[in-house]
């Protein structure tokens, strides 16, 4: 189901998370961006457009000014992000360099999906990117977000961007194969679940876990992100994001993952 489902959509929205993109260590994985980045010139050689939603700020930003790294005041955690929103974008924009490929930055908060004005916006200018080639990368401006206006996780802003831009598919990259039946971290028993077509049954049946130590977001950002898109009819697929070359995986059916179909879609 998930080659197909890639096969068959043109404009995909990617989102790639915090556990993703660091190392062991804590620090961007530049070795897997350029990876990346070469599997993503593929799928835009091949006529797929392309909009990544990037987590890594902070991380980004502990790795420059390592000594800020236990700073629990507010404003330096927004501080962290604004240093190493620079440092993320820079190490993006050298992987997609060696493909011709320029990359574009839009830092969004909840207020600019809730006004009509700025909506229009960043759809033309969504638009205006993709169309001349250039890979948009989208993050949560958490430089200025407070509760009032932030999102919170990436997860959904992915899903956001994705109805934003009419996506025929978004796909997010996690440190999870999918969603299993339990914690797969807690239960050797916990089963992946390969594909999902009735949401509502499926948190019935499993068990939610917690957050991780990088990433905003748990099992559950992932399906309140899944709800969103796939009440517009956009489908969704959640897979394990540090696998060997994990697009080019994805698109043989050589990964697991797990697909959400919208309601009437076929499996």
């Amino acid at each position: 189901m998930i080659p197909q489902l890639i096969d068959q959509s043109r404009k995909i929205v990617i989102k790639v998370g915090s556990n993703t993109l660091a190392d062991k260590q804590g620090h961007i994985n530049r070795a897997f961006l350029s990876e990346f980045a070469e599997q993503v010139a593929g799928l835009l050689q091949k006529g797929k457009q392309i909009v990544l939603v990037s987590s890594g700020a902070r991380i980004a930003g502990i790795s420059t000014i390592g000594k800020w790294e236990r700073k629990r005041d507010i404003h330096y955690k927004q501080a962290l992000c604004a240093v190493g929103q620079v440092e993320l974008m820079e190490a993006w924009r050298k992987a997609f360099e060696p493909h011709q490929i320029h990359i574009g930055q839009l830092l969004l908060t909840a207020d600019d999906f809730s006004n009509d004005i700025r909506t229009l916006h960043m759809r033309n200018t969504l638009f205006t990117l993709v169309d001349e080639g250039v890979v948009p990368i989208i993050n949560e401006n958490d430089s200025v977000c407070v509760d009032e206006i932030k999102i919170g996780d990436n997860d959904n802003l992915a899903a956001l961007s994705a109805i934003l831009w009419s996506a025929d598919l978004l796909i997010l990259f996690s440190d999870i194969d999918g969603v299993y039946t339990k914690n797969p971290k807690e239960h050797q028993d916990a089963e992946l679940i390969e594909m999902v077509q009735d949401l509502s049954a499926l948190k019935a049946s499993i068990s939610v876990g917690s957050t991780n130590s990088f990433g905003t977001g748990g099992i559950a950002t992932k399906l309140e992100a899944a709800e969103k898109v796939l009440s517009y009819g956009i489908p969704m697929i959640l897979a394990h994001g540090g696998k060997n070359r994990v697009l080019e995986s994805l698109q043989r059916g050589e990964q697991r993952g797990t697909a959400f179909i919208p309601a009437g879609g076929k499996p």
